[in-house]
């Protein structure tokens, strides 16, 4: 399985991104995919997940009501759609995929088997 992300860049608060996490290769085993961020000098962080057999999303609280998490399934691609950006947000994205994430460690990055390369986020004040 490969996971290629896409889509961060430089903005101002505020302002909006689009992420995109394709994945490739033996997905029909995937249970949930997932985002997480790491900024400098912190670990990393759980975003937003999406369950896939019941198509429930799951987000962090320092970004409910601001970031979307949807997925293309003929494309196999996940996208986080993020608003209202704040500087606490830069950090570098990563997006994961887990075949055999459970509910309770859905926020646990250890729990995901599979990790794309990471797409850094810088918003500026």
């Amino acid at each position: 399985v490969q996971l290629q992300a896409s889509g961060g860049g430089l903005v101002q608060a505020g302002g909006s991104l689009t992420l995109s996490c394709v994945a490739t290769g033996r997905t029909f085993s995937t249970r949930v995919t997932a985002w997480f961020r790491q900024a400098p000098g912190k670990e990393r962080e759980f975003v937003a997940a999406f369950k896939w057999d019941s198509g429930t999303r799951y987000y962090a609280d320092s970004v409910k009501g601001r970031f979307t998490m949807s997925r293309d399934n003929a494309k196999n691609t996940v996208y986080l759609q993020m608003n209202d950006l704040k500087p606490e947000d830069t950090a570098v994205y990563y997006c994961g995929i887990g075949s055999r994430v459970i509910q309770s460690s859905i926020r646990r990055a250890g729990a995901y088997d599979y990790w794309g390369q990471g797409t850094l986020v810088t918003v500026s004040s």
